[in-house]
């Protein structure tokens, strides 16, 4: 038995002391193929600096050795020493048989360094020089789906299946084609490979992107028996409950959609899309203090959710509080990129708390808005009815009447309007 394979027998049995004094005698005296060998396993095992003074030990007897700097690269990169590992990749020629492995390694050490231009750049000149070459594919795949570009990422993918992979380095190629179509927002096809993943390979992740899938294309009761199992089995998987939650919704079963959006705050104090939609089942259950409560926790994490706050504030005109509705509002309104929903909201509560004079203010804002909105230009006529201000209401009375014209009540009020 040599020196090296006495060193990992040593560490396989957490013997370190005994490894150490193995690596040493390696070092001086076991062969370089067997050196090049310990170098590999010891990288591979997370021992960094044994494997960088193999590498090192072999560079100074073989200097020229390029695929002895590429593996030494490797190692430099895991330990945080850039240039170091750059100084090496770049003594490496083009016309040198590593030269292909340098490109993917600085890929790989530019990725680390959030320069991802470059990396690609070094994975398409791979590609260039070796278009099948699979782990080249691989990474440029992998490359694409992590940057969420998932039509050029399916496309390697698909020449990686082409060529007879299912799987590579461990990643289950099927899945990856299934998640990159349904992250791509192409459900129909995403469903064709998320739907033949084996049982093996489906992670939480895979399986809530066949739930979310799913979901998309309507097919609630799958949707649900896919996120109920991944939650049985993962109850941590937050991004699960919302989707779950109106899966529910959407089949009717609102105490359960209730109930499932609650169970993600449990896991998730802090997403205010779980408030939000527990709020607005809570409303259809006729549980109102309930649904304020959720809005009002989800507008503490979040203020400036707008969809949040015209759920409370509609709940607010709902239930006529409409002081809660004016003190809610009074800190948007101010802002001139807010959802004019705001504007005819505050008019309404306004209204009913006979503040007119401001309130119309408010109207003739959500007017610029709303003019084709019938709902809207019913209000605003009888506010001007309501109010003694005839002439707005005629006007405004005779617009309406073009979007409704079976409206009689209406009609006849305009008709008297006419001769005042």
């Amino acid at each position: 038995m040599t020196y090296s394979e006495k060193m990992l027998a040593a560490l396989d049995k957490g013997q370190l002391e005994d490894a150490k004094k193995m690596f040493g005698l390696a070092l001086r005296n076991d062969s370089d193929d067997m050196l090049f060998s310990l170098a590999e396993e010891l990288y591979g095992l997370g021992f960094l600096k044994q494997a960088q003074r193999t590498y090192l030990k072999l560079i100074e007897r073989y200097p020229d050795a390029d695929e002895l700097k590429t593996g030494l690269a490797d190692v430099l990169i895991d330990e945080g020493d850039i240039d170091a590992a750059l100084g090496y990749l770049s003594t490496i020629e083009a016309t040198s048989p590593a030269y292909l492995e340098s490109l993917l390694v600085m890929a790989d050490l530019y990725q680390t360094e959030e320069l991802y231009e470059a990396s690609e750049q070094k994975l398409l000149n791979a590609y260039q020089i070796a278009p099948n070459e699979e782990v080249i594919l691989f990474g440029l795949a992998e490359f694409y789906f992590n940057m969420r570009r998932f039509k050029e990422a399916i496309k390697y993918y698909k020449e990686l299946i082409l060529m007879g992979n299912k799987t590579f380095s461990r990643v289950d190629l099927v899945s990856r084609i299934g998640v990159a179509y349904a992250q791509a927002g192409n459900f129909d096809n995403a469903i064709g490979y998320l739907e033949q993943i084996h049982e093996s390979n489906l992670t939480p992740e895979v399986n809530f992107q066949l739930g979310f899938t799913y979901f998309q294309l309507k097919e609630y009761d799958k949707a649900i028996t896919v996120l109920q199992k991944l939650i049985s089995t993962d109850d941590q998987f937050a991004s699960a409950y919302p989707y779950l939650g109106q899966a529910y919704v959407e089949t009717n079963q609102l105490a359960d959609a209730l109930r499932t959006f609650q169970s993600g705050l449990a896991v998730d104090e802090f997403n205010e899309t779980l408030y939000r939609l527990a709020g607005q089942v809570a409303i259809k259950l006729g549980q109102m203090p309930l649904a304020e409560h959720y809005f009002q926790q989800g507008l503490q994490i979040e203020p400036s959710d707008m969809e949040l706050v015209l759920n409370l504030s509609n709940l607010y005109v709902q239930v006529h509080n409409d002081e809660a509705n004016i003190a809610l509002l009074s800190t948007y309104v101010q802002n001139d990129e807010i959802d004019p929903q705001i504007y005819w909201n505050v008019a309404k509560s306004l209204t009913q708390t006979n503040q007119v004079k401001l309130a119309q203010q408010y109207w003739e804002s959500a007017q610029v808005f709303f003019n084709d909105n019938s709902d809207f230009m019913r209000e605003l006529f009888l506010f001007y009815q309501n109010n003694g201000q005839n002439e707005q209401a005629l006007a405004i009375g005779t617009e309406y009447i073009k979007l409704q014209p079976d409206d009689l009540d209406i009609i006849e009020a305009v008709a008297n309007l006419s001769g005042y």
